[in-house]
């Protein structure tokens, strides 16, 4: 059997696993389609991205963002790929490992919480990770793990970023909520804490729990939010630590 025959009875699915066919519209390329799929997602979320709410955007039909990208999935990937760019990983090998892994946690949580659609579609867009700049990210990492003196790096990065996702996506989640609510973070924590005291009553180390970060959680609640991935966070490297040759 012929390579183009198994390639079409079998293809893999993932926009990064086949040929991206020549522009045909000169104002239209698929950066300039991903660039306005991630403006519509990070405004307006999942739900409303659509391809031919996409295409009324762009002032293109459908038809034409075909020729550019096969499906809705495919877009996807290229979005993750195209936010994975502005995650900064330091450079491996420098005197202080957890300083640096820190870092890169801290770089993924912001431009989770900047497009908060992206830990939502980690697992499940396609083979988003076979993408140059999905790719780029994953490698560093390795390297600074491995620099670290991990016997076993990839198990290393899982163990953090299963925490940072984790961490990312309720935080996001959070803060859609507050942003569609029309309010700042303070003012609707404000008017949240009097039902949240009701229901946590009867249930005392929920209740000593919000009597302690109450205050906080409406002067500051960025800063709150700051310290509880930290806490976590260190406490991964804690953990981690242990794992290294001594």
């Amino acid at each position: 059997m012929s390579r183009s025959k198994t390639t079409d009875k079998n293809p893999i699915p993932s926009v990064w696993a086949r040929e991206q066919r020549r522009a045909d519209q000169p104002a239209l390329s698929r950066e300039a389609i991903v660039r306005e799929a991630i403006a519509m997602l990070d405004a307006d979320g999942i739900e409303a991205l659509s391809m031919r709410k996409l295409g009324a955007r762009l002032n293109a039909g459908a038809t034409s963002l075909y020729r550019h990208v096969a499906t809705k999935d495919e877009l996807m990937e290229l979005a993750v790929d195209e936010v994975a760019a502005e995650i900064h990983v330091p450079p491996a090998g420098g005197p202080d490992w957890r300083a640096a892994v820190t870092e890169a946690a801290g770089s993924f949580r912001t431009t989770a919480l900047r497009h908060p659609w992206l830990t939502l579609v980690l697992g499940q867009a396609g083979l988003a990770y076979l993408g140059p700049n999905y790719m780029t990210f994953s490698e560093r990492l390795a390297a600074l793990f491995t620099a670290a003196g991990f016997p076993e790096p990839s198990r290393a990065i899982d163990a953090v970023f299963s925490y940072v996702i984790g961490m990312s996506t309720t935080e996001a989640a959070w803060l859609t909520t507050v942003a569609r609510a029309g309010e700042t973070e303070s003012e609707f924590v404000a008017r949240l804490l009097p039902t949240a005291r009701q229901v946590s009553a009867g249930y005392d180390h929920l209740a000593a729990a919000e009597a302690t970060t109450a205050v906080q959680a409406v002067d500051d609640p960025a800063r709150l939010r700051d310290d509880k991935f930290a806490y976590g966070l260190d406490v991964v490297l804690d953990g981690l630590a242990l794992r290294l040759p001594k």
